[in-house]
Parts: structure tokens; C-alpha cells; sequence
């Protein structure tokens, strides 16, 4: 019969003890930077010491500030949503998309939507809730006094 493979315990925590005192990487490398200044940094996993994930952050501008605004793309990146870091076209293709929405719900506002003093968008008064007034429709089923049936 052959015997099982049996495992040294104190060979195993000796290895991992001396494992321990190899020099592990502290400062990150500098991945990238968006347009509002924030600096992002990578330690990449390294599985040979047990580090299955990278380790992800960034340097905001304004040090005392804890609620930057970060892009999509880079928070993602440093989610773990995406592998690679976001491009500086990427980043620039995005934001002039961005601004074009702006402008276009802009123009639909000026276009269609008038606003009181707070703000808000004023509705028309033909419209039941939410839903418009049609004169083909009835407003209340069954109970509208102009159709006769």
C-alpha cells in the first residue's frame, strides 16, 4: 500500500516565517490622473504572497477634502469594475459627451418648459396628474357628462 503524502507543519511555518522578512512593495505606482487634478495609484496583486487583488487609490487635489467628485470611469477602475485604467481620450470623449447632454436638455427646457421662481417646471393645466387630456379619451371611465351613449 502506498502511505499519504503528509505535510511538515513546522517546515510549512518555518517557510512562511522567513517569507514574511522579504521586502513587500509599500509605495504604489502611478497609474493615471483625471481632469480635476486626482492622482490614482496601483500595488498589483502578487499572488505568490497571498495577494490575489490589486490594491487601488487615488490622492485627491485638496487633501482635506473626504468628498471629492471622481469620474465613472476611474471610480470603476478602482472598484475593481474594470481591469484597466481609463484613457485620456476616454476621459475626454465622455466629458464632451457629457457637456453635449447639458446643452441639449438645456435647449429642450428653453424650448418646451417654463419654470416659477423656484425652479420647478410648471405644468399645463390640461393635464389630469400626470397624464394629458385628450378630448377622444374620457378623464374619469364612465362618468364623463359631454359624451353621450
Amino acid at each position: 500500500m502506498a502511505k499519504p503524502p503528509t505535510r511538515d507543519i513546522i517546515k510549512i511555518i518555518f517557510q512562511n516565517f522567513f517569507k514574511s522578512f522579504r521586502p513587500r512593495q509599500i509605495r504604489g505606482n502611478y497609474v493615471g490622473e483625471d481632469y480635476f487634478g486626482n492622482k490614482y495609484y496601483e500595488i498589483p496583486a502578487d499572488p505568490s504572497v497571498g495577494k490575489r487583488k490589486p490594491s487601488r487609490w487615488f490622492e485627491p487635489v485638496d487633501k482635506e477634502a473626504f468628498d471629492n467628485e471622481l469620474t465613472a470611469e476611474w471610480e470603476a477602475w478602482l472598484r475593481g469594475r474594470r481591469e484597466e485604467p481609463p484613457t485620456r481620450e476616454e476621459l475626454v470623449r465622455n466629458l464632451q459627451i457629457m457637456d453635449m447632454k447639458k446643452k441639449n436638455a438645456a435647449e429642450l427646457d428653453e424650448k418646451y418648459g417654463q419654470k416659477d421662481a423656484k425652479g420647478k417646471l410648471i405644468r399645463p393645466k390640461e393635464t389630469v396628474g400626470t397624464f394629458p387630456k385628450y378630448n377622444d379619451y374620457e378623464i374619469i371611465p364612465g362618468k364623463d357628462p359631454e359624451k353621450k351613449f
